[in-house]
């Protein structure tokens, strides 16, 4: 079998590696798409050392079908389409008896802590698979996990219909953000720098404000006259796009922080005590918000092929990632099947 492995900074290549039976327990993916995404750059770029354990297979945006099927393990057949919830929670900590294992202090990604998607062949615990409606394309499953991503975001949000939403970065998870805000009812601009982002966002039917050339917070005041924005999703990691969310939210507006912010962060506080402003974070997803990713992509909502920018075989993964690091692009899937070639350059 063959794997996309992490081996050092700026260094990812494909290898030969033996994947075991599946134990009791598990079942064993054949992967078909692993995702790209903004946190494999950052382990790509060393970011992430601390935590990841070299050499390491990466990736955890997946689609696939179920290869083999460990003892013990029930509800699954041979060839189901599914996709993995990639995180195992402690079970026993206080915010796993609270409900809240997406933020258990013990948590095991796969891909980061554990071996990840980027492979033919994949043994992951039964409990983390999700299932995914056959007549789905696999291409279109394997952006569910960045689904859910945004799912949880706007759940957090406690969106309602009809309120105005201004997303802040539309790289894949501001996209979808603004696609499932859409979908529940909001009015939505979407704020970018990069001119093909904003162009596939103006595609998409959102209003694409470029922040270099237009002045975002009156702009947002005057669409809602004056009143603001209600909700505002932090979703650039930069500390411009976190004072643009602040700055356009009126009174009782929310600010939902998506992004990781490696450092610090200026904030306006007495923006939030002026306004009475509401900040929340949102951290990963729950099983909840896999699966109404899942019938999100299943009806359509999602537009997934118009986020793929490409698709590339396993063994240029590695081209891939130096590729993407450059920025500009959306969505890049690895065809991890043993049988497949890519289709698209990055």
């Amino acid at each position: 079998m063959r794997a996309a492995r992490y081996t050092g900074p700026q260094d990812v290549e494909t290898a030969d590696v033996v994947v075991a039976d599946p134990a009791p327990g598990e079942v064993q993916l054949a992967v078909a798409y692993t995702g790209i995404c903004g946190t494999d750059l950052h382990i790509y770029h060393g970011d992430m050392d601390a935590r990841v354990q070299r050499p390491a297979v990466i990736g955890h945006e997946c689609s696939a079908t179920v290869a083999a099927i460990g003892s013990g393990v029930e509800g699954w057949s041979v060839g189901d389409s599914v996709t993995v919830l990639p995180v195992r929670s402690c079970g026993s900590c206080a915010a796993c008896q609270a409900g809240f294992g997406h933020v258990c202090p013990q948590l095991v990604f796969l891909g980061i802590d554990a071996a990840g998607a980027m492979q033919n062949r994949w043994n992951v615990p039964a409990q983390l698979l999700v299932r995914v409606p056959n007549e789905v394309n696999l291409r279109h499953a394997a952006l569910v996990e960045p689904t859910a991503v945004a799912v949880h975001d706007v759940r957090r949000a406690g969106l309602r219909p009809g309120q105005h939403v201004v997303v802040v970065g539309g790289g894949p998870v501001g996209t979808l953000i603004s696609v499932v805000a859409r979908a529940a009812g909001a009015d939505v601009s979407l704020v970018e720098v990069d001119h093909e982002r904003r162009a596939l966002a103006s595609k998409l039917g959102f209003r694409a404000i470029d922040p270099t050339s237009s002045d975002v917070t009156a702009e947002i005041f005057e669409l809602t006259s004056s009143r603001g924005a209600d909700v505002a999703f932090e979703v650039s990691g930069s500390a411009g796009g976190v004072a643009t969310a602040v700055d356009v939210l009126g009174v009782r507006g929310k600010l939902v922080m998506v992004a990781i912010h490696t450092q610090p962060r200026e904030v306006n506080l007495h923006r939030f005590f002026w306004r009475e402003l509401e900040m929340v974070g949102a951290r990963l997803y729950e099983r909840r918000d896999f699966e109404e990713a899942v019938a999100l992509i299943a009806s359509g909502v999602v537009p997934a092929e118009e986020l793929i920018s490409a698709v590339v075989p396993l063994e240029a993964a590695g081209e891939a990632f130096a590729s993407l690091a450059g920025g500009g692009v959306m969505k890049v899937l690895v065809d991890c099947t043993e049988s497949r070639e890519g289709n698209g350059d990055v």
